[in-house]
């Protein structure tokens, strides 16, 4: 797991929505649902009288595939999982869990100081604790 903290005001993160960029080459949405370039995980953002405490739920990912980014207003949550790859005679009757690159951003309802802020991974979720800025225990 990374964390980088940035310098510049975050403003936006582009949607994953983006046309399918293969045209026809997949002929069913099924095909195309189990390759989608993103996803974005489930996560919970609350507010104590000091911090402000994120909960992302990763499960089936390496720790070392996340990376984590504080901006000034938002904190964004990014990364890959990695499925075992399906031997060409394989047949799906249930595709759920999605895979590949994912990003979740997290809009922050007070500032924060970087310098203070904590993550562990425990048990498939990612726990992130960002303590306001002037808040004392």
């Amino acid at each position: 797991m990374r964390y980088r903290r940035l310098h510049v005001r975050y403003a936006a993160v582009a949607p994953s929505g983006h046309p399918w960029p293969f045209d026809d080459l997949w002929p069913t949405d099924r095909v195309r649902i189990l390759v989608q370039a993103s996803w974005r995980p489930e996560a919970d953002l609350y507010e104590t009288p000091t911090t402000i405490e994120a909960i992302v739920a990763l499960p089936g990912i390496e720790e070392d595939d996340v990376d984590i980014q504080l901006f000034e207003n938002v904190l964004v949550v990014e990364g890959q999982r990695r499925l075992p790859v399906a031997t060409p005679e394989v047949l799906y009757h249930t595709a759920g869990i999605r895979q590949g690159a994912f990003q979740i951003a997290l809009a922050l309802p007070a500032r924060i100081d970087p310098d203070g802020v904590q993550a562990r991974y425990d048990r498939g979720l990612l726990l992130i604790t960002l303590p306001k800025r002037g808040a004392t225990a």
